[in-house]
């Protein structure tokens, strides 16, 4: 297996993208910010994706998915403050106006671009405001760290810092890389997290296998996530392949497709733990495991309910080793389980053996509990299954941010300028 070597550069890392970012008041007109990014591939490329499942999708997603199935992508448009979701005929219009007007200034076609948008749901773009700077936006496309970290600021909503990453790897005596980045610190659920990923790669590998491989690294990265237990309108992962290094992936089981998988995955999965680590006034960072339970579903359902429960999520914040909180949440999983047969471990103190009270000193689970980070380990002793999730406490500061910091009536205030 080929060593992955972390390396700078972002999405510009891998050879020929390009990215900027600009001000163009979308997240407050009187107060501009980063707001609107590009990443461009001037070469051809193949392209994959993968969307929310929440059934109300935003105008963005709905275009994108619509131009994924006609073409593969060349660049990838994305607009902070405002999530272009709920806004009707006019939202999907926007959308479009502004793909066609990016691909006249790129030379593309408007299906070659994918747009993207994130923010409060609910609330028309300004779209003349965002038309106006896509010209100084695409010239300005140029091929450095510096434009990476750029397009990763202008994507932060509620998040307190940017995400990125690049890798290299050798694939048949070739150097490849992949970059990306990520935004989401709130509405965060597996299912397609919420949040946005952009990601480049200098390999050449068909669409059908890219597709494949996107999400296969989805399900092991994004889809295990979770801070609040909300699935947001907007969740996408966007990935541009243009071959540029003169490697060549044909079979995802070949060792080269071994290697690119890894990889991929590895780039996600650090993504992916950087949402849960700036999670909106979270404090710690919980690794929920699973193990032996009679299928991977049965334990995937139970991380689920216990990475999503608010009554856990809130002993996790009072440095609360609550076991009882615990195995209630994977009584009411939907998954084959036996009380008596349950243990519950912070880290490597049995709290719960069986079922019942376990042998580990209180003082011993507090200290776990109040770590940064720690693990919580179930072994439902029922098969070999095993699945791991990443989530966060939920704090009184969570709850006063989102009902007063980043409220609906503030959002239309900036808005209507």
């Amino acid at each position: 297996m080929s060593e992955i070597t972390i390396i700078p550069g972002g999405v510009c890392a891998a050879q020929g993208y390009q990215a900027h970012a600009i001000e163009c008041g979308v997240k407050d007109p009187k107060n501009p910010r980063l707001d609107m990014g590009l990443i461009y591939s001037p070469t051809e490329t193949t392209s994959a994706a993968a969307f929310t499942t929440n059934q109300v999708c935003a105008a963005p997603v709905k275009l994108s998915k619509a131009h994924l199935a006609e073409a593969n992508f060349r660049a990838f448009l994305v607009n902070s403050g405002n999530a272009n979701a709920c806004t009707g005929e006019q939202g999907l219009t926007d959308a479009q106006t502004h793909t066609a007007q990016l691909a006249e200034e790129l030379g593309l076609q408007p299906n070659q671009i994918a747009v993207c948008s994130t923010g409060v749901i609910g609330l028309p773009l300004p779209a003349e405001r965002m038309s106006a700077q896509l010209p100084a936006l695409a010239s300005g496309l140029h091929a450095s760290t510096a434009q990476a970290d750029l397009f990763a600021k202008a994507i932060m909503t509620s998040d307190t810092r940017q995400k990125e990453i690049a890798v290299e790897v050798e694939l048949g005596g070739k150097k490849v890389r992949i970059g990306g980045c990520s935004k989401g610190a709130g509405m965060i659920k597996p299912s397609m997290a919420t949040m946005l990923c952009f990601l480049t790669t200098d390999a050449a590998i068909p669409k059908d296998l890219l597709q494949e491989a996107v999400i296969e690294a989805t399900n092991a990265s994004f889809n295990r996530i979770s801070v609040d237990g909300d699935m947001s309108t907007n969740d996408t992962v966007l990935l541009m392949a243009n071959g540029l290094s003169g490697a060549e992936v044909t079979d995802l089981e070949s060792d080269e497709g071994v290697v690119f998988r890894s990889a991929l995955t590895y780039v996600m999965d650090y993504l992916a733990k950087a949402i849960v680590l700036d999670g909106e006034k979270v404090t710690k960072f919980v690794t929920v495991h699973v193990l032996n339970a009679r299928t991977e579903e049965d334990a995937q359902h139970v991380a689920e309910a216990v990475a999503n429960s608010p009554l856990v999520k809130s002993s996790w914040n009072g440095d609360d080793p609550n076991w009882g909180r615990v195995i209630h949440a994977v009584g009411y999983a939907k998954a084959h389980i036996q009380e008596d047969l349950i243990d519950i471990l912070w880290e490597d103190q049995l709290a719960c053996e069986g079922g019942k009270l376990g042998p580990a000193h209180i003082s011993k689970l507090r200290e776990i509990a109040s770590k940064d980070a720690f693990e919580l380990i179930i072994d439902l002793k029922l098969g070999e299954a095993s699945y791991k999730m990443y989530t966060s406490d939920l704090s009184p500061e969570y709850v006063d941010y989102n009902r007063s910091e980043y409220s609906y009536w503030k959002a239309v205030e900036r808005n209507q300028g």
